[in-house]
């Protein structure tokens, strides 16, 4: 039997090698990904597997494994993948990552370099084991239920940066252009449904500057060094070089054919060093040595294999492996320790999405996707920095009213999310009605007045917006009207604001839609959220309407 290289490598036509083959993958599933994020939008949702790519990565899988303890809905998808790379190795890496192909995109348009320079700086190096020691840190946090394998999965980096960098800037430029086409007396209908948030003028996301900065920045390292990000600091690939190691086909080195003209380093992905001791754990199966050997020396097969011409195993040594664990062991309760998890002293702005479970639990789910944030139709959700919970709940989702409110008939966020940081929830649930009744609404957290800035208390000046927004019936906030002489001596009736915590449930829409803005006079917290029995502002409801 052929070689399965073999079948594609020869012939007249070059279109059925392998290489083609790979290139057409690699740009299907990069379209597919990117009308995933387009499609998770409140007006084309209806059911897509939107998040699909985040459920088939195995990372994602075992990390939320180890922190909770259970495979979470579709997340089991992930062994397919695992399946796929103990057949053929790491073509994960560079037959389906959108992320990857990027990568590989950059370098080849833009990466001149003469031949003899591109063979050297494909050649194995020995710091590539730094993945692995990013995997095991992660994987170790995760154990002790400090999930921060977002921060570097590289499909997780993609739909979070997809969400709050590129997708603004491609929904401005479309905006543009759709003014462009009105000015000229076109329809821009069509260009507006284009749009990743059609019907809407702009969506802002606070830190998306850092979010795209550091993803173009490991873009952008492709120029120095090729496929830096996959070679160097992919916790997903380690993952998939372990696998690979004992992977069924890969690639096989003849050696009485073999010329050593080093060819095969030309556009090797991974540096993997086909020219010698093919790493096994290195190779992405992206088939461009095969192409590239005049001798047809190399071959992608599982017969035939010569074991002395192959390294399956990372080159990792056991001293680097204790440490990694070590830092890991330690970088967990550091986090946790830093104590804005907690409920004795909790952040008051970490607000989470309706249907978010316990904080502790959420941290231990949340890979910080932005799916959720994606969804929202308000742009209430935004990416947190550290102000909000710090370094453990960067980019994880949390309500900002200075932008918005959150629908009262929404529960969008919990449909998209892949790993049940936000259960899932129906618009009953959320709003206490039919068989929730008794337990009443999700609350978010509790409005407060500032009556040092509210306009009726501290200047005057008379002022109903609150009251007027508030969506809750009876309302949770409330006036007592109070006939006074202001300063230019003129009858006035102030309405003077109070909120009935009872009676709230931290919608935000006064926040947002407070006059005063640059520190609205009433302002919403995190205490009374209905997620924590600890974080209580009332020991029980004073009405049966809104029970606690």
């Amino acid at each position: 039997m052929k070689p399965l290289a073999a079948m594609f490598a020869g012939g007249p036509n070059r279109w059925l090698r392998l290489t083609r083959v790979r290139i057409i993958s690699q740009i299907v599933f990069f379209v597919l990904f990117v009308l995933a994020v387009w499609a998770t939008w409140t007006s084309r949702l209806g059911g897509f597997p939107v998040s699909g790519l985040l459920e088939l990565d195995p990372l994602v899988m075992l990390s939320t494994v180890l922190a909770t303890g259970y495979v979470y809905k579709f997340l089991g998808w992930g062994l397919i993948v695992v399946a796929i790379t103990f057949l053929f190795g790491r073509v994960f890496c560079n037959w389906i990552c959108p992320y990857g192909t990027l990568h590989q995109l950059v370098g080849w348009l833009f990466d001149n370099r003469p031949g003899p320079q591109r063979i050297d700086q494909n050649r194995y190096h020995r710091t590539q084991y730094i993945k692995y020691s990013i995997l095991i840190v992660f994987l170790v946090m995760s154990a002790m239920g400090a999930l921060q394998i977002g921060l570097l999965d590289p499909i997780v980096m993609m739909y979070r940066a997809m969400t709050t960098f590129f997708s603004p800037l491609t929904d401005t430029a479309v905006g543009h252009l759709a003014g462009a086409v009105e000015d000229m007396g076109g329809g821009a209908m069509f260009l507006d449904s284009l749009k990743f948030a059609p019907g809407v003028e702009s969506r802002i996301f606070v830190g998306s500057f850092w979010i795209g900065a550091i993803f173009l920045f490991f873009v952008l390292m492709n120029l120095w060094k090729p496929r830096f990000f996959c070679r160097f600091v992919c916790p997903l690939g380690a993952l998939l070089g372990v696998i690979a190691s004992k992977s069924v086909f890969r690639i096989n080195r003849i050696v009485d054919k073999c010329t050593d003209c080093d060819l095969c380093l030309l556009r090797c992905e991974g540096a993997s060093d086909p020219q010698s001791l093919v790493r096994q754990a290195e190779c992405f199966s992206c088939m461009n040595c095969i192409d590239d050997c005049p001798e047809d020396a190399l071959e992608f097969t599982m017969f035939r294999q010569d074991k002395k011409q192959v390294l399956p195993f990372p080159d990792m040594s056991r001293r680097q492996l204790v440490f990694a664990g070590a830092l890991g062991l330690v970088a967990a309760p550091a986090l946790r320790n830093n104590g804005l998890v907690n409920d004795e002293n909790f952040s008051a702005k970490m607000i989470r999405p309706p249907g978010s479970v316990e904080e502790a639990e959420f941290l231990e789910r949340c890979i910080k996707c932005d799916q959720c944030i994606n969804a929202c139709p308000t742009n209430v959700l935004q990416p947190a920095t550290l102000a909000e919970g710090g370094i453990e709940a960067v980019w994880t989702p949390v309500m900002n009213f200075h932008i918005a409110h959150c629908q009262l008939k929404c529960n969008l966020c919990s449909e998209v999310c892949p790993t049940g940081a936000i259960r899932r929830i129906s618009v009953a649930e959320k709003l206490g009605e039919g068989p929730y009744a008794e337990q009443g609404p999700v609350r978010l957290g509790t409005a407060f007045i500032d009556t040092t800035r509210c306009l009726p208390w501290a200047n005057q000046v008379p002022c109903v917006v609150c009251e007027e927004v508030c969506p809750v019936a009876p309302k949770a906030i409330q006036t007592h009207d109070e006939e006074t002489r202001d300063v230019f001596g003129q009858m006035v009736v102030l309405n003077k604001p109070f909120i009935v915590p009872d009676l709230c449930i931290g919608c935000g829409i006064c926040e947002a839609e407070c006059p005063v803005q640059d520190q609205p006079a009433v302002y919403v917290t995190a205490v009374g959220e209905s997620r924590s029995k600890n974080r209580r502002l009332l020991l029980r409801s004073r009405t049966p309407e809104r029970p606690i």
